[in-house]
């Protein structure tokens, strides 16, 4: 393990951390907040704004090591959602494979009040089932709220396809004790039975549930034991998937600690149908998280 001092003023300091396996992360200290964020995958794993407990579940029992995708923070599943079945009828695997490579830091900046960091993936052939030439580029703002931008750049001279999600595993104090008001009633799709167009009370969010909902642009996490509510602000985005795997699955998971589904809810502001991208043209989705009190 390896600590290095990136850049330090008066505001605020990064610090560089690599294990055995590959794996740098960058912490943040900041008056305002704390966080980590992985270059493995560009993933945070952690904000957590002054006085707050972790707006971000990380599970204990995760491998940081290359080629396994870590569980919690915000995975970015691209450039596609859920799995990708090949002509003979196999998965591709799930979630496309931005999450396990590894990015470059492209430039950080810090203020009084906030920490910037821009991140990036490129390259060409990645995947056989989407070999494409392209640019990733994240932009995370840290703060009292949290911003994440992805631009998508279609460097080929097609049409590419894409589909995604900011897969965003938020910590709770128990999913029994979580309500998310905008989606009652919203309509939704059932990965678990299949039913498609559902609507629901949704009282709490107790799994196993996996639903992709249809529904506005914004959301809000009301956790009554931590007394807090999460409002999350998505662009670009067309639906929203709400997933906690419940004790039977989670059991199976070796990636998730003992009991861990306990721990969080998963909110993804996603489009989990493909969406299109002009030869040299560019797309961008973003999120924005807001943390307060009840």
């Amino acid at each position: 393990m390896s600590v290095s001092i990136l850049s330090s003023t008066v505001f605020a300091s990064i610090s560089q951390t690599s294990n055995e396996q590959n794996i740098s992360t960058l912490d943040i200290q900041h008056p305002l907040f704390t966080a980590s964020v992985s270059l493995y995958g560009g993933q945070v794993l952690s904000w957590k704004p002054t006085g707050q407990d972790d707006v971000f579940w990380l599970s204990k029992a995760t491998e940081f090591k290359e080629g396994k995708a870590i569980r919690g923070g915000i995975p970015l599943c691209w450039p596609w959602f859920g799995p990708n079945i090949d002509d003979k009828g196999n998965n591709g695997g799930n979630h496309g494979f931005a999450r396990t490579n590894q990015w470059q830091l492209v430039s950080h900046e810090i203020t009084e009040q906030e920490v910037t960091l821009v991140i990036e993936l490129n390259g060409e052939g990645k995947h056989y089932l989407w070999p494409a030439k392209f640019k990733l580029l994240q932009t995370l703002v840290f703060s009292t709220t949290f911003n994440q931008k992805l631009t998508i750049t279609n460097l080929t001279s097609e049409k590419v396809n894409f589909s995604s999600a900011l897969h965003s595993y938020f910590k709770v104090s128990n999913p029994e004790d979580v309500r998310v008001p905008k989606l009652v009633d919203a309509l939704f799709d059932d990965k678990i039975t299949g039913q498609k167009q559902q609507t629901d009370s949704l009282v709490n969010c107790i799994g196993p549930i996996d639903r992709i909902y249809y529904c506005s642009d914004e959301q809000v996490i009301i956790d009554e034991c931590l007394r807090r509510k999460i409002l999350i602000e998505s662009n670009q985005c067309q639906q929203w998937v709400l997933w906690n795997p419940g004790q039977e699955i989670a059991e199976n998971m070796i990636d998730i600690h003992h009991h861990g589904e306990n721990d969080f809810v998963c909110l993804e502001a996603a489009n989990t149908q493909w969406q299109s991208i002009d030869a040299g043209e560019r797309v961008t989705l973003s999120q924005k998280i807001t943390v307060s009190t009840l």
